[in-house]
């Protein structure tokens, strides 16, 4: 796939549906029947492990970039949880650099190292308003884990920016994204959402059942529009 090249100009809905459109080519996200942690059989699937060469990561985290861009968010640094947020922490710090927002950012160890350098963090010191780089939100463990680390540093958690919301109750009414934003007051920042996987796939008539099944999926277990 050729390097994607964002503007400022491109509408949220462009490189939200380009994301999905994306996701789908680099079979990350696939149809068909899955089951979730939570026991449903979901109608689609979101693996964002499989993002698993180096123009497929420098192009996730172009995206990454693009919707920090246009969120607004005020910050200062990027942290990226072990495992999955290192490599997007990381790319997104470059792909950021490259649209001329050059800004430090640290990942965690899962264990703390006693030796060396030491302590639990890897690269610049968590300081003032941090952003935290994630795939998707689920349970919201590594998020609670990730707002516990950065205050214990003295710094403040200034939101989260995921690839995905899947707008889906938990045991609820709220998803794991309403209850992060709920629970922390911080903004959940999402490249793409469950509504533009429907917008891109009632473009694709190739794709009608799939646009089924994942609308009945939305209208038994979707929660509803902020």
């Amino acid at each position: 796939m050729a390097a994607l090249i964002f503007s400022t100009t491109l509408t949220m809905q462009a490189y939200r549906q380009d994301f999905i459109r994306f996701a789908v080519a680099q079979k990350v996200l696939r149809f068909g029947e899955f089951q979730t942690k939570a026991g449903r059989l979901s109608p689609y699937f979101f693996n964002s492990g499989l993002f698993q060469d180096g123009a497929a990561l420098r192009d996730l985290c172009l995206f990454y970039a693009q919707a920090i861009l246009a969120s607004n968010v005020e910050f200062d640094m990027l942290f990226g949880p072990a495992y999955k947020g290192i490599p997007l922490a990381s790319g997104t710090a470059i792909a950021l650099a490259g649209q001329g927002r050059n800004v430090p950012y640290c990942f965690n160890r899962k264990e703390a190292k006693d030796h060396g350098e030491g302590g639990m963090t890897i690269g610049a010191a968590l300081q003032g308003r941090v952003l935290i780089i994630d795939d998707v939100i689920s349970a919201g463990t590594s998020v609670r884990a990730s707002i516990e680390l950065i205050r214990a540093a003295g710094a403040e958690p200034c939101g989260v920016v995921i690839a995905l919301d899947r707008m889906e109750r938990g045991q609820g009414e709220l998803s794991a994204v309403q209850e992060v934003q709920r629970n922390y007051g911080i903004p959940v920042v999402s490249i793409s959402t469950l509504d533009d996987l429907l917008g891109y796939l009632q473009g694709e008539p190739e794709m009608v059942q799939n646009l089924q099944t994942v609308q009945s999926y939305r209208d038994r277990y979707g929660v509803k529009n902020d």
